[in-house]
C-alpha cells in the first residue's frame, strides 16, 4: 500500500500559528483573510479584481446584483464566525459511496462545513476542561472521551431541527464537535463538522476524529513529526 501524500499548506510556516492539523481530501479551505479584507487595502483590491470576471459574465444586471448580495451575505456569515473565534473554515464535498443493501448509494454528493475556533476557558487540568465542554450545556449526545496524540479530547453530537413555519430548510442539521484543550490550560480548540447528511453520522464522526487525531499544538515541522521528503 502506498504512503498517502501530504501536501503542506503555506500556513504550516506561519510564525503566528497556534495549531496544526491534517485535513482529508474533499475539503476546500475558505481563505478568511482574502474574503474579509480591510477596506481600501491591497487584499480588497485583489478581491475586487478576482470577482470582476464573474460580474462581467452575468447575463443581466439583476443576476449581477443577486451575486453581489449573495457574496455580501457570505461575508457577513464568515465575519460572524471570525468574531466568535473561528480561525479556519472549509467546505467538504464527498461522493456518497457507502453501500446500501449491497449496492452503492446514488444519493449524489454530500456537503459539509468544517470549522476550527478558539474558546477561552477557566484554568484547569486539560481532562477537566474537556469534560466541562460537553457538560456545561444541554443538547450534547453520544459523548466520548479519547486520549489523542495532542492530549485529552471530548467528542459529542448535536442535532438542530428547524421549527414548523421557519424559513430555514426543513432537513435537520447534524453538528459533530471535538473539544481539544490547549496545553496552556486556558483555552480549547473546538472542531465542528456540520452536515445535513444525518444518515452518514458515523462516517462524518470518523472524519472529525481523524482530523482531531492529527492536531498538534507545536509546529510538527520543527519537531520532526512530518516527513517532507527533503
Amino acid at each position: 500500500m502506498s504512503t498517502p501524500t501530504i501536501i503542506l499548506h503555506e500556513s504550516f510556516k506561519d510564525p503566528s500559528a497556534e495549531l496544526w492539523f491534517v485535513e482529508p481530501s474533499g475539503f476546500t479551505a475558505l481563505p478568511l483573510e482574502a474574503l474579509l479584507p480591510e477596506p481600501d487595502s491591497t487584499v480588497a483590491d485583489e478581491l475586487r479584481s478576482a470577482a470582476a470576471p464573474f460580474l462581467q459574465t452575468a447575463p443581466d444586471e439583476t443576476t449581477r446584483q443577486q451575486f453581489i448580495a449573495s457574496f455580501a451575505s457570505t461575508q457577513q456569515l464568515l465575519s460572524t464566525f471570525r468574531d466568535m473565534g473561528t480561525v479556519h473554515c472549509s467546505i467538504g464535498l464527498h461522493s456518497d459511496d457507502v453501500e446500501k443493501t449491497g449496492s452503492a448509494s446514488a444519493d449524489g454528493p454530500l456537503f459539509s462545513f468544517f470549522t476550527i475556533s478558539w474558546h477561552e476557558t477557566a484554568v484547569a487540568p486539560r481532562g477537566v476542561t474537556a469534560a466541562r465542554a460537553v457538560t456545561a450545556a444541554e443538547g450534547h449526545s453520544r459523548v466520548e472521551f479519547l486520549e489523542l496524540a495532542c492530549g485529552p479530547a471530548a467528542f459529542s453530537e448535536w442535532t438542530f431541527r428547524p421549527s414548523a413555519g421557519s424559513d430555514l430548510p426543513s432537513q435537520p442539521l447534524l453538528q459533530l464537535r471535538g473539544f481539544l484543550p490547549h496545553p496552556d490550560c486556558t483555552r480549547l480548540a473546538v472542531l465542528t463538522l456540520s452536515t445535513t447528511a444525518v444518515a452518514r453520522r458515523d462516517e462524518y464522526r470518523a472524519i472529525l476524529q481523524q482530523i482531531a487525531d492529527s492536531v498538534c499544538f507545536e509546529n510538527p515541522l520543527e519537531h520532526g513529526l512530518v516527513d517532507t521528503g527533503a
